[in-house]
């Protein structure tokens, strides 16, 4: 069984058991996460659509706060001399989901 969830803003997809990287949650590690916003949910080929959202919750376990990948932002005006170099790490949280429904 999956589910597809919005979660801040963004859909993912969820599977019991499994866990997912998701935009930065407010909360400690150890803190139970529960998310209400299911769109679809497929149960061993029987396809739920939610209009907008089903009446069902996805409950889970915040694992930790991480960062991501390092990603490089270069800016460069050819022969005027300007170069700009810029980075970012995106914050993650690592949540395992326990149940759907």
């Amino acid at each position: 069984m999956y589910a597809i969830v919005e979660i801040a803003g963004r859909q993912t997809k969820v599977e019991s058991g499994k866990f997912i990287y998701t935009n930065k949650l407010s909360g400690n590690e150890g803190d139970a996460v529960e998310f209400a916003n299911v769109l679809l949910t497929d149960n061993d080929g029987k396809l739920s659509i939610g209009a907008p959202f089903l009446n069902l919750k996805v409950t889970g376990k915040i694992l930790g706060h991480v960062k991501g990948d390092k990603v490089i932002v270069f800016k460069k005006k050819r022969r005027k001399g300007y170069k700009k170099k810029n980075g970012h790490r995106q914050d993650y949280t690592k949540v395992l989901i326990n149940s759907i429904g």
